[in-house]
């Protein structure tokens, strides 16, 4: 099976420390038959709103907008708005700090995280330790 898979950074080797969709930037790898491959940088929008007011409904659709197409998307951390995007994506938390040690954590729990993407309805987010 192939997906993309899209990573919240600051930096392009860490996760962000904030939540998912405060991030600057999102590093989308695609996923398939055991390996991954960086396809693309998207740049995170620039929210209008007031960012400091967390679970903004209109902050999950701008950030939805740059992850069109990705299947599952992986942070540290996941606010308010976490419900909104379970409808649109598989929903990773994983405890480590760099995309290395996430993309490792993903290959180890690949079938976790495909069985939560078939569901499409009533999705949970996922909590994965390296």
């Amino acid at each position: 099976m192939k997906f993309l898979i899209a990573f919240g950074t600051d930096d392009g080797k860490n996760l962000n420390n904030d939540h998912v969709g405060m991030a600057e930037f999102f590093y989308v790898y695609e996923f398939s038959n055991g390996k991954e491959e960086l396809v693309e940088r998207r740049e995170n929008v620039h929210f209008e709103g007031d960012e400091s007011i967390h679970g903004d409904p209109e902050k999950a659709k701008a950030t939805s907008s740059v992850l069109e197409g990705v299947d599952v998307l992986v942070g540290r951390k996941f606010g308010p708005n976490l419900p909104r995007l379970l409808g649109k994506f598989v929903c990773v938390v994983v405890r480590t700090n760099t995309i290395t040690s996430a993309i490792a954590t993903i290959h180890n729990n690949v079938d976790r995280i495909i069985e939560e993407k078939n569901k499409e309805e009533d999705r949970k987010h996922i909590v994965l330790k390296p």
